[in-house]
């Protein structure tokens, strides 16, 4: 079973987080403020954040520049990720990632059941790898952004989780990069 081990030293993450709406501000994103209080609350740092319309290659293009600096580890959006035609969230990751983590959009859907029942089917969340940066997409709503926090990614970005965390593979998700 998963657990803490109190044994090993915290390691925080810098995080950037990105909102994807096309009538939120920087006073009423609610989504985008969930995440940063938690992720701060949690220990870790906040890289950057931004807030970019429903535009697939405005979004990827801020991914990548992301992905590109050595300042952000992490990548969390919020919005876009449902299935109206300006829901182009998901894509704009796929743009980006090298690798996908399948498992990620399943555990949040088992997730989501247990609080939203089927209704969980209509989120497309996802996550993956490019430069060795994480990078997530999570639903717009603020409970969708706790329940991922929550549940999943405060685990996940734990170095001292156990039996395993993304932290701990973080120096090697480029080295297929190194090796050239």
């Amino acid at each position: 079973m998963s657990r803490i081990d109190d044994t090993r030293e915290f390691i925080p993450v810098r995080i950037a987080v990105l909102t994807v709406s096309d009538s939120r501000g920087p006073e009423d994103d609610r989504s985008g403020q969930v995440l940063v209080d938690r992720l701060t609350a949690a220990g870790h740092l906040v890289a950057d954040r931004r807030i970019l319309p429903d535009e697939r290659a405005e979004i990827a293009e801020q991914l990548r520049l992301w992905v590109a600096d050595p300042q952000v580890d992490v990548v969390l959006t919020t919005g876009g990720t449902g299935l109206t035609g300006r829901d182009v969230t998901v894509e704009a990751h796929r743009d980006v990632y090298e690798k996908e983590i399948e498992a990620f959009g399943t555990v949040f859907t088992m997730v989501s059941m247990q609080k939203i029942g089927t209704s969980a089917v209509q989120s497309r969340a996802t996550g993956g790898v490019a430069g060795g940066t994480y990078l997530f997409a999570l639903p717009g709503s603020p409970g969708a952004c706790r329940d991922a926090w929550d549940e999943i990614l405060v685990k996940q970005l734990d170095f001292r989780h156990r039996p395993c965390n993304f932290v701990e593979i973080m120096p090697r998700l480029d080295e297929h990069l190194r090796r050239k």
